[in-house]
Formats: C-alpha cells, structure tokens, sequence
C-alpha cells in the first residue's frame, strides 16, 4: 500500500524530470529564438536553470532519502536509486562545477559578449559539456520515472 509520502516521492520525481524537460527542451531554446540579445537570452536561461538546479538538489536528496527510509540498505540493489545519485551528481557538477567556469569565461570576456571574444571557443567547449550533461540527466530521469517503485 502506498502512504502519502510514497505518493508524494513519485509526484516529485515527475516535477524535477518534468522541469528538466520543460526548460531545457522548451524555455530555454524559446528565450534564444524570441530574444535577439544573446546576453539577455544567456542570463534568463541561466536563471531558470540555477533554480532547476536548487530543485534537483532538493528533489534528489529527499528521494534519496525516501529510498533509504523505506528499504534500507537494500536500495542500492535497485536501479531506481543508481538513477537518482547519478542524476544528482549531474546537477552538483553542472551546478558547482561547469556554471561557475561559464560565468567566470563571460565576465572576462565583458564588456564584449563571451561569444565575440578570444574565450569563444572555451566558452563553447564547456557549454557543450554542460548541454551534453544536461541532456544525459534529462534521459536518466525518464528511466527513473520508469523505474519508480510503485
């Protein structure tokens, strides 16, 4: 039988796979289609995804938790929780590791725009890396809501 945080643990797991989805797939690409000033655009997109990412670090530990509280343990013999510390481990690297060298390359490209400066390509580079990681936890989430014990 499931309690009321059983349900509330698949609700929020739909939530942070859900908002991934949205904002990288929908938001983010319609800020750069509809705002000409790439700046602009950068610094909205970047908004949403540091909430994104205060989000996923909620949403992962308390369903880390959860896991842990219900079977012990035994959660690290399921997928389902593998999935999730991965999918954390994502955000707190894209998070903590790549946004601030992101930053760090725009501001010392100011007052030009990041693109139209000798930190170009680097910027490029990292934010490939970042989309790439993006991209993975996006995939990794809809197994996680695949896999979600019922």
């Amino acid at each position: 039988m499931q309690t009321w945080i059983d349900k509330f643990a698949i609700i929020l797991l739909t939530l942070w796979v859900g908002s991934l989805w949205a904002i990288g797939g929908i938001a983010a690409p319609v800020l750069f289609y509809q705002i000409h000033d790439t700046q602009l655009a950068g610094q909205l997109a970047g908004e949403m995804f540091k909430l994104l990412a205060y989000f996923g670090l909620f949403a992962g530990v308390v369903l880390l938790l959860h896991s842990l509280m219900k079977q012990g343990a035994r959660a690290f013999k399921q997928g389902y929780i593998w999935l999730i510390i991965i999918m954390l481990l994502l955000t707190v690297a894209m998070h903590f590791g790549i946004a601030p060298i992101l930053a760090q390359l725009k501001q010392d490209a100011l007052p030009a725009d990041v693109m139209n400066s000798v930190f170009a390509n680097r910027f490029e580079r990292w934010h490939g890396v970042s989309s790439a990681a993006f991209m993975l936890q996006s995939l990794l989430g809809l197994w996680a809501v695949l896999k979600a014990p019922r």
